[in-house]
């Protein structure tokens, strides 16, 4: 007996065909097996990150008319200022902004801060991007 299990997934069209496109673009065959890498990634991302000591990134585009955002942000970083390396802050245009923050330290310390940051209402997009620390690899 196969360890093969099917499940239906719900999409809007459009979202559908974007995907569709993407993965075409990168080379997937089908579906199924560009769904399995971003399962396998979303996992080993949130097991990894747990026990290991990482570095990475946490990428923020905000409007930064939005009251108290900035503000928000800024204190947040600051509660974690033990993590953050540095910061860049880039202005998109009039209303726009990017930020990027180098963060080190425990992953889940560095997930915790990310999903604090991430979910402040005003934020347009987040991510998180978490790669080995080094230590491990010789």
């Amino acid at each position: 007996m196969s360890n093969t299990v099917r499940f239906a997934v719900s999409l809007d069209r459009e979202l559908l065909e974007s995907f569709d496109g993407a993965i075409d673009k990168q080379g997937y065959v089908n579906r199924s097996e560009a769904v399995r890498d971003l399962i396998r990634d979303s996992l080993v991302t949130q097991d990894w990150d747990e026990k290991e000591e990482a570095i990475g990134t946490i990428t923020l585009v905000y409007n930064h008319h939005r009251y108290s955002l900035s503000e928000e942000l800024n204190d947040r970083q600051h509660q974690h200022h033990n993590l953050i390396i540095s910061s860049m802050h880039l202005h998109l245009d009039h209303d726009n902004c990017l930020e990027i923050i180098a963060v080190k330290g425990k992953g889940n310390k560095i997930r915790q801060l990310a999903d604090s940051l991430i979910t402040i209402k005003g934020v347009k997009h987040g991510k998180l991007t978490l790669t080995t620390a080094g230590k491990e690899i010789s």
